[in-house]
C-alpha cells in the first residue's frame, strides 16, 4: 500500500479551489499537486512544467491515442487531462492532488476506487459572478459562458465525498486541511507509519 492518498479536487471557475489548494501546500509539505496537460494558452505568470505541462492540440490527442492518459476532458473549446506517469511514483512519499472537473472525477474514480474527492462550492451565484468579473481577465460573452459551466458543474456535486463551501476563505482551507489530517489517521495509513512502534508496543 502507498503511503499517500490520491484527492480529487474540483470546483466551478471562480470558486477559489486553486488559492484553497496553494494555501493548503504552504501548510503541509507531504501533499503534491499533479500537473496536468491542456492546449489551452499559457497565462502571463504561469510556468510550464509547474502549473500546467502546455501541449498542442496535436500533441495531446497522441497521447490520448496513446493511452498516456488516466483521465481528460475537453472544456472551454481545450483539452485538460492528467497522464498517469508520476502518479503512483508520487504516492509512495505524498498524497498527491488532482485538480479536474467533475467529468475527470468520474473517470478516476471508475479506476482508482480508493481516491478520495473534494468539491469546492462558492457561497452564491452573485458571489460567484463577482469574482469572475474581478479577475479581468474574460469578456462578458466568456464569463456569461462561465456561469452557465458553473451551473452544470455544481450539479455535480453529489458525487463527491465531501463539500467545502469557500464563503470564508480561512475556514474553508481548516475544513480542507482536516479532510487531508482525518485521512492520514486512518488504521492502514498508521499501521504503515508507526510500524514499527506498533510491534513494540505489542512485543
Amino acid at each position: 500500500m502507498s503511503q499517500g492518498s490520491l484527492y480529487i479536487i474540483s470546483a466551478p471557475s471562480g470558486a477559489g479551489k486553486t488559492s484553497l489548494i496553494q494555501a493548503l501546500l504552504q501548510q503541509s509539505d507531504t501533499i503534491e499537486v499533479a500537473v496536468s496537460h491542456t492546449t489551452r494558452t499559457q497565462r502571463a505568470g504561469e510556468v510550464d512544467g509547474k502549473d500546467y505541462h502546455f501541449i498542442s492540440v496535436a500533441e495531446f490527442e497522441a497521447m490520448i491515442q496513446q493511452q498516456q492518459f488516466l483521465e481528460y476532458a475537453k472544456v472551454f473549446d481545450n483539452y485538460y487531462g492528467t497522464a498517469t506517469a508520476n502518479i503512483a511514483e508520487l504516492l509512495q512519499t505524498h498524497d498527491v492532488i488532482l485538480e479536474i472537473d467533475w467529468q475527470g472525477a468520474r473517470q478516476i474514480r471508475q479506476q482508482w476506487q480508493e481516491c478520495l474527492s473534494v468539491f469546492i462550492l462558492p457561497p452564491s451565484k452573485q458571489t460567484l459572478l463577482q469574482r469572475l468579473q474581478s479577475r479581468g481577465q474574460d469578456s462578458p460573452d466568456v464569463i456569461q459562458r462561465r456561469m452557465q459551466q458553473a451551473k452544470d458543474e455544481m450539479s455535480h456535486y453529489h458525487e463527491f465525498d465531501y463539500i467545502v463551501v469557500n464563503q470564508d476563505f480561512e475556514l474553508a482551507l481548516a475544513e480542507l486541511h482536516s479532510i487531508f489530517q482525518a485521512q492520514g489517521l486512518r488504521l492502514a495509513k498508521q499501521q504503515i507509519r508507526h510500524k514499527t512502534l506498533l510491534s513494540a508496543l505489542l512485543q
